[in-house]
């Protein structure tokens, strides 16, 4: 189903070797990886502290192969990892119809580029569709092969450039929409996570993420976000080795030894996927909240 030249592939990274090893790795391990293109995006330091870690990065950087071809960015200045994402996606869809975003804490399972090159070649038409999704909750809930979920997410995620031009950087208008059409209990799944609060935060200056504003886009838009029932990422960043985290193993699941079927189905939200996410949340709200805090840090803390 996929098409075939694979979407490009970018990844951000900052001060992690070890994390980022592991990521590159994982993402060797695809069958489809010798014919992808990379673009690794590696911000400046924003500390003198925080120099060694970023010049290890940038060594691991320049070695990378085992791809079609690798393009490295290093950045002269610290753009910030929303800053820098947003610009980096930005990019990617001005020279190509879609993209693979990564992130440095991210392992991937080796089938995880088939899932989202067959997914993105599925629902490339399909205006309702903002984008493709590879990590998906431990839960037990049983769900079909893929399904639907309104809004977007941030960790291993493809999209094409006509759903990012829905992207609003803005906060305070996305906010201002959330409440005008009453949609604030329905973001935070039925009151379960925090999601309006994030946002909230982020326009007192006590968070800079661009995930929370491109669910909010995404959301208000109608748009949704296509899963697989079987994780293809696991994130191995709260380890508390990340600026914005503590230690938590709330996120984690086992990677999928098997592949994930892109098979065309109806487009709309699958309500029994949305509840077994409340289910989750509720299950483990009060460790949740906690790691939204932490994930979403105040910019003093950042800046210490």
């Amino acid at each position: 189903m996929a098409s075939s030249t694979p979407a490009p592939v970018i990844l951000f990274a900052y001060m992690r070797p070890d994390h980022l090893r592991r990521a590159l790795a994982s993402l060797r391990a695809n069958p489809e990886s010798a014919a992808t293109h990379l673009t690794v995006y590696c911000d400046a330091p924003k500390r003198p502290e925080h120099q060694p870690g970023v010049a290890e990065v940038r060594r691991v950087v320049d070695a990378i192969d085992g791809f079609a071809s690798v393009t490295r960015v290093y950045r002269s200045e610290n753009k910030g990892l929303a800053n820098s994402i947003i610009q980096g996606v930005t990019d990617a869809l001005r020279a190509h119809d879609r993209v693979i975003v990564l992130e440095d804490d991210l392992v991937l399972s080796p089938h995880f580029l088939r899932y989202m090159n067959d997914g993105l070649a599925c629902y490339r038409d399909d205006e309702q569709v903002a984008s493709i999704h590879g990590y998906w909750y431990p839960t037990d809930a049983p769900l079909p092969e893929t399904f639907f979920i309104k809004g977007g997410d941030c960790w291993g995620w493809a999209t094409w450039s006509r759903a990012w031009k829905h992207f609003d950087a803005d906060g305070k208008r996305l906010l201002q929409q959330i409440h005008e059409r009453k949609l604030a209990r329905e973001m935070d799944y039925d009151g379960q996570y925090p999601h309006v609060r994030i946002l909230e935060q982020h326009i007192a200056g006590r968070n800079d993420s661009w995930c929370i504003r491109w669910h909010a886009s995404c959301f208000l838009a109608g748009m949704l976000t296509l899963y697989p029932s079987r994780s293809l990422v696991d994130n191995i960043g709260h380890d508390a080795s990340g600026t914005h985290c503590r230690a938590s193993d709330t996120f984690s699941g086992q990677l999928t030894g098997h592949p994930v079927r892109v098979e065309r189905i109806a487009v709309g939200q699958s309500q029994e996927a949305r509840a077994a996410i409340v289910n989750f949340f509720r299950a483990n709200r009060k460790s949740l909240v906690r790691k939204a805090w932490d994930q979403f840090a105040t910019r003093w803390r950042s800046t210490l």
